[in-house]
């Protein structure tokens, strides 16, 4: 027998925007890891390197690691179609994946009836856009992306693997 193609859940039976209903759902531990990579010209990841990634403006690091977090636990404001969650932890592993890219991996947890993986992709791309902001007097052809989905478990099927 075969199975039917997957359906949007944002989408009611009379085709209009809806919030998934988790009422029904058990809590339960989740997790979800996402990445996104954050290039840079040859002549500004020399630069970042020389200075370990400070900027005039500060640690370059610290300070979007600072702005992923807020954003996690802020996803429900800028996602219209999240719930909000309690956020059980937050951490990134943010390094150099070549001479040229950043690599930012963000990885949130929380137990609830609901997964985290927009939490955890919100989490690295905005700590990917704050890395672009602290660095733009350098260069404006620093380039984010891709951003994906590493891996999620907990709730109804685990995906890829976590970080």
């Amino acid at each position: 027998m075969k199975k039917p193609p997957p359906a949007l859940t944002h989408i009611d039976a009379d085709g209009r925007p809806a919030m998934v209903d988790v009422s029904a759902k058990p809590s339960a531990a989740r997790e979800a890891s996402a990445e996104c990579r954050v290039k840079f010209p040859a002549a500004v990841a020399a630069q970042l390197r020389a200075s370990g990634l400070r900027s005039a403006k500060g640690g370059i690091v610290d300070t979007a690691i600072i702005a992923g977090t807020m954003a996690v636990k802020r996803t429900h404001e800028l996602i219209p179609f999240c719930h909000p969650l309690p956020i059980d932890g937050c951490r990134f592993a943010i390094d150099w994946r070549d001479e040229r890219s950043l690599d930012i991996r963000c990885t949130v947890r929380t137990t609830h009836r609901t997964g985290v993986e927009m939490e955890a992709l919100t989490g690295a791309t905005v700590a990917a856009l704050t890395v672009y902001d602290m660095c733009k007097a350098l260069s404006h052809a620093i380039v984010l992306g891709p951003a994906r989905l590493l891996g999620k478990r907990g709730g109804r099927r685990d995906v890829g693997t976590l970080a």
